[in-house]
């Protein structure tokens, strides 16, 4: 039916059916437009037969399209996004992604990892001591967890839009990602000022639907605003990461620590030496703890018993009892009020006699005089409080006044300070401590009083918790946001038997048996704090007894003795519990009735004997 025998009759088209339809086209159109017409035709039945979409065409002629836009928006907001700079300092979901679809780039690291992980990991560095193995990287947990920053164009476009509602024109610079929060970087316009923008982040935090929003303006170094929004999944830091990077093998102080990671994903290490002491303070659950094993567990990867000692601190009796019996100890973990002021006494005769040693050797640090007699080495000495507050209740001036004096003269003969609290309150961290501790590590805090009072600036009550903390060392203009790095208790246990297994600890009974005596208000009665003459004593306690009242005032007058005397000698009546504080300028009240009521001389304490005549 479609064939003929006589191609020539019909025209040349072919057969029956081709005639109809070649005669109709022809009758309606030209022939051109018929020829047009059948091309088209011929076109859409070929995709119908291999069942091909008009979508899969345009995507392979794609890339042979020149666009042409025309609209100046859309050019802008092309010309932005290419210039929006995203860094993933972290393993992502969306790195993990990306690795997917190039399978041989993704077996070719993968291979890499699996080669490196089947060797054998030795001690990062060589200790000193010859008979002393450091702790393998191997004993460490080396899984690390991918940060989901959730869509990162998104939140650059939200906050954006947000400050440009409040008339702020920003231009977005980039993304940070980072272990626990991404910082979104901006140019701010010319002439704002940034405590403008600052004020906004409770505007961002509502239309990002984040939990808190911290921005720093400026970003030190930079001309930009960073504005730092929590991920959707955070990634653990571990320990092993960062003494696996280049940053901790890089550093060579016997004294450096691992910190963390910081918001653009790079290692941060410490060194205690430049610090050189460090004062931790946080809220309850903060992970101040967890940072304090994370700095003895550094300590332990670059030392040996000959080279570091330790002195630990342990109110709570529970957090660092894995640490029990390592050779590195001076002695066992304090636990008791009157060990820990002994341990302090006991450092400050150590630090003076250090002291002394190198001065008769002409040496002005303990760097110097081990390289001169490497024979006799002295080693460092770090001293771990891990809940500063417990002591300021018992015995507040004795325990500020060792701190203050080791923290002072203690740096150049190698004994530093660690000190952690969970109550960052003015009568802990006094401002004398303050002063002499410019190392401070901030975690999340109750109260913008509480974050003043650690690092003397807000911040610290809007981090996230769980080791989110805030850096502030002298040599940094303003606080860095640190994610800390985590280490689990069987990680701690398993190098802490690692270091036992090898060697016996050598106590010496002399850190925690100086003499001690804790008296009524909460002070050391044979630290010399209240220096009284015996007669004088009784005296004075005789006046304020007669009199009823006590003041410094009536002593000068009854006594005939100086103000600073007699003012001393009513701190020391108020610290044995014989008279009242003071309440504004009104005399203070007398607690007792009768001089038989305290026991004897001795109450007071010590004796004025080397005072000066003319201050009598």
């Amino acid at each position: 039916f479609v064939h003929k025998s006589e191609v020539e009759n019909t025209g040349g088209h072919g057969g029956y059916l081709g005639e109809v339809v070649g005669n109709a086209m022809l009758l309606a159109l030209d022939k051109i437009p018929a020829s047009i017409l059948m091309l088209v035709s011929a076109t859409l039945l070929f995709f119908l037969a291999f069942n091909i979409s008009p979508k899969a065409l345009l995507a392979l002629a794609k890339p042979f399209k020149k666009e042409k836009d025309t609209d100046l928006s859309d050019l802008k907001a092309k010309e932005q996004q290419s210039s929006f700079k995203l860094n993933e300092g972290v393993p992502t979901e969306r790195s993990e992604q990306s690795q997917d679809k190039s399978p041989r780039l993704a077996s070719l690291k993968n291979t890499a990892k699996t080669l490196s992980e089947s060797e054998d990991h030795e001690a990062l560095t060589a200790a000193s001591d010859k008979d002393w193995k450091l702790p393998p990287l191997d004993l460490l947990n080396q899984k690390q967890d991918k940060a989901d920053a959730g869509d990162v164009q998104a939140n650059a476009e939200i906050i954006r839009e947000t400050l440009s509602n409040f008339n702020f024109p920003v231009e977005m610079e980039g993304a940070n990602i980072g272990p626990r929060v991404t910082q979104y970087t901006l140019k701010p316009p010319s002439g704002v000022k940034l405590t403008k923008i600052t004020a906004l982040d409770n505007n961002l935090a509502l239309d990002l639907a984040a939990h808190s929003i911290r921005i720093e303006a400026p970003i030190p170094g930079k001309r930009l605003v960073g504005v730092e929004v929590p991920n959707v999944k955070q990634a653990t830091v571990r320990i092993s990461s960062v003494l696996d990077s280049a940053n901790w093998k890089n550093e060579k102080s016997p004294l450096s620590f691992v910190i963390g990671k910081d918001i653009s994903g790079s290692p941060m290490v410490g060194d205690l030496a430049n610090m050189p002491h460090l004062l931790v303070a946080g809220q309850t659950g903060s992970g101040k703890s967890v940072m304090i094993n994370t700095i003895l567990t550094s300590l332990l990867y670059r030392n040996s018993p000959s080279d570091l000692k330790l002195i630990l601190v342990d109110p709570k009796q529970v957090e660092l009892t894995p640490y029990n019996d390592i050779p590195h100890l001076l002695a066992p973990v304090v636990n008791e009020p009157e060990k820990c002021i002994s341990a302090l006494k006991w450092a400050v005769a150590e630090m003076e006699r250090r002291l002394r040693t190198m001065a008769d050797a002409g040496k002005r640090n303990i760097v110097e005089y081990n390289n001169l007699k490497s024979e006799e080495g002295m080693p460092y000495i770090v001293i771990v409080i891990d809940e500063l507050s417990d002591l300021m209740m018992v015995a507040a001036r004795d325990v500020e006044s060792l701190i203050v004096r080791i923290a002072q003269k203690a740096r150049a003969c190698g004994i530093h300070l660690i000190l952690a609290t969970q109550r960052p309150s003015v009568d802990v961290i006094t401002g004398l401590i303050k002063a002499n501790v410019p190392a401070r590590i901030a975690f999340t805090t109750t109260s913008q009083v509480d974050s003043k009072t650690i690092i003397d600036q807000g911040g610290a009550e809007k981090l996230l918790g769980q080791g989110d903390m805030l850096l502030l060392t002298s040599s940094m203009p303003k606080p860095k946001r640190v994610q800390a790095a985590f280490i689990s208790d069987q990680e701690t246990k398993k190098v802490t038997e690692f270091i036992k297994d090898q060697r016996e600890p050598q106590y010496d009974e002399e850190v925690i048996s100086q003499p001690v005596q804790i008296g009524k208000g909460g002070v050391v009665s044979d630290f010399g704090s209240s220096d009284t003459d015996d007669d004088l004593w009784r005296d004075a306690v005789q006046v304020v007894i007669e009199g009823r009242k006590a003041s410094t005032s009536l002593l000068q007058r009854r006594l005939r003795v100086g103000y600073a005397r007699a003012a001393r000698l009513i701190e020391a009546m108020e610290e044995q519990g014989i008279v009242g504080p003071a309440v504004g300028s009104r005399p203070r009240e007398v607690l007792i009735s009768d001089i038989s009521e305290i026991d004897g001389p001795s109450a007071g304490s010590d004796v004025y004997d080397d005072m000066p005549d003319d201050e009598a």
